[in-house]
């Protein structure tokens, strides 16, 4: 059974920096698209990044560009995401995910889900 666990979450004051981690079990994760997304308390659940089995593609939502950055260590079977300069619309609950088919067509289909780990913003 694939299992995705979500750590790195925290209360961080604006301008900040943390590092999210997703660590998978289970299932071989040398050859599944990864991806970040986030959502914020009565806000639906939104894009952050992908990445390929590789790590050699990544996608990062135009609201993060520039401050997140998605990475992955395949001989890890994790996956990252660090956030700088972050602010207080920030603050959600970070989700990761997992495409085992691994192939890009216009977009990952998840099937794989974390529990998510919370990240707070304070102005």
């Amino acid at each position: 059974q694939v299992q995705l666990v979500e750590s790195g979450g925290d209360l961080v004051q604006a301008g900040g920096s943390l590092i999210l981690s997703c660590e998978v079990s289970g299932g071989t994760f040398g050859n599944y698209g990864m991806g970040w997304f986030r959502q914020a308390p009565g806000k639906e659940r939104e894009f952050v990044a992908d990445i390929s089995p590789s790590g050699d593609d990544k996608f990062i939502s135009n609201s993060v560009k520039g401050r997140f950055t998605i990475s992955r260590d395949n001989a890890k079977n994790t996956m990252y995401l660090q956030m700088n300069s972050l602010k207080p619309e920030d603050t959600a609950v970070y989700y990761c995910a997992g495409d085992p088919d691994g192939s890009w067509a216009g977009g990952y289909d998840f099937s794989f889900w974390g529990q998510g780990t919370q990240v707070t913003v304070s102005s």
